[in-house]
């Protein structure tokens, strides 16, 4: 079929075949397919959908667009964790050290922002010399040396992906459940993973802002990733406040430096890593069950292990040789810190986390673009929580920027996303749910 042709069928609703999908597939990766045809194609799976057999073949065409690594004569599980994104969500920078440091290996084949959220890949690239984007020899022996690698997709992995990735991020079609699941689920695939956990937010911060939505993606991650021989556990996670106190590039690899070292640990981060570090640790078999994993990664986060494997991740993929003992030596600072006060004091009933991540963006610490440069030094701190109190002494965020001027409209974003009243609501846990796929 013409490509025009594959974008009309799904355009009127209908399910297209496995060969039309590979083939378009085939197009965006050899460049018979256009962007715009992308972008359209994009647009008309966002409106239209598709059904189990359609999100198969598509994630299975991306997959196979590039190389499909093999990990032999490794003494340990190859395993990996997968967030849908948030605000503030630097989860990934202290879990793979973690599960590493316990006797995994963890692959992580990690993005840019998307939309309103923060990217791994974004956030590793304000760390000097750190590189995100290394040939795959060099990916396949800082795993095999250290445990870990998390870095961007190479030239050789999902290639198809990584094309329509980008042009998602700038055509307003990141929140489809079918475009989600390809594209999280191909680069694993590739990958050659033998177990996957993925961390599926629900809240304001989140592309899923209500909970039958999280399920309908976790359970469509799950089938899918089955159905391709990938053993898949999914997690729904609370994305209606910024995941921590920092949002921003530099500003969280400082805090997951500091949390990795135990200079700081926010509780609802700990809970989501502890949470993720069992289920993999339990889908690789080196603990019996989640519960034991929890506290096998305990162990590595309070003896130092895990920081160690981290330093050595960094120092191996060209980053400084220090960073976990001296992080403000190496990362950049903004030269402005502007608190942002509540017009009236009270206790935060209600956020908006999703205009926090758009402040970032304000600020320029995300894309307006896709070719557009980030600032790592810029973001927010000390970001207020439901349930907290704030007034004359105590910001809803300190804003991190190039000058007073450059926080103007990152402080009215940032007032915007805050409701107060007089007492304090209840908040519910931090993880939802868990989900299989199996009903």
């Amino acid at each position: 079929m013409l490509p025009q042709e594959v974008i009309r069928a799904k355009r009127d609703g209908q399910t297209l075949s496995a060969e039309a999908i590979a083939e378009f597939i085939a197009g965006l990766t050899g460049g018979a397919v256009g962007e715009g045809q992308a972008a359209a194609f994009a647009m008309a799976v966002f409106f239209q959908g598709m059904d189990a057999d359609e999100r198969a073949a598509l994630t299975r065409a991306m997959a196979d667009s590039g190389t499909v690594l093999r990990w032999d004569g490794l003494d340990g599980p190859v395993l990996d964790k997968h967030s849908t994104g948030g605000v503030g969500d630097r989860i990934s920078l202290m879990l793979a050290p973690i599960v590493a440091a316990c006797g995994g290996y963890v692959p992580m084949i990690s993005g840019r922002g998307l939309g309103h959220t923060g990217g791994t890949l974004d956030k590793l690239d304000s760390i000097p010399g750190y590189r995100t984007n290394p040939d795959l020899k060099t990916f396949q022996r800082v795993v095999r040396e250290v445990g870990c690698c998390v870095i961007g997709q190479t030239d050789d992995l999902a290639p198809a992906d990584r094309r329509l990735y980008a042009i998602r991020d700038v055509t307003a079609t990141v929140e489809s459940a079918a475009l989600i699941t390809a594209s999280i689920l191909s680069k694993k695939l590739a990958a050659g993973l033998d177990g996957l956990v993925m961390d599926v937010k629900c809240g304001s911060g989140a592309f899923m802002d209500d909970l039958s939505k999280a399920r309908n993606l976790a359970d469509a991650l799950a089938e899918t990733a089955r159905a391709a021989g990938l053993p898949t556990v999914a997690l729904i996670t609370d994305m209606n406040q910024v995941l921590g106190r920092t949002a921003g590039n530099a500003l969280e690899v400082a805090d997951a430096v500091a949390f990795l070292t135990g200079a700081e640990r926010e509780p609802r981060s700990l809970e989501v890593i502890l949470a993720l570090a069992g289920e993999m640790l339990a889908q690789g078999k080196i603990a019996e069950t989640p519960d034991i994993g929890r506290d096998m990664a305990r162990a590595a986060l309070e003896d130092g292990r895990a920081a160690e494997v981290f330093g050595r991740m960094v120092a191996a993929l060209g980053g400084p040789a220090d960073l976990m003992d001296r992080p403000e030596a190496h990362l950049e600072t903004a030269p402005a810190a502007v608190p942002v006060y509540a017009e009236a004091p009270g206790i935060v009933a209600r956020i908006d986390a999703r205009r926090l991540g758009v402040a970032v963006i304000e600020l320029g610490g995300g894309r307006r673009q896709a070719s557009d440069r980030i600032d790592h030094a810029v973001g927010l701190t000390e970001i207020a929580g439901i349930g907290e109190a704030v007034g004359p002494d105590v910001p809803l965020a300190v804003i991190h920027c190039r000058d007073a001027a450059a926080a103007e409209p990152a402080a009215a974003s940032i007032r915007a996303a805050y409701t107060l009243g007089d007492a304090a609501p209840e908040v519910g846990p931090v993880v939802i749910e868990r989900r299989t796929g199996e009903g």
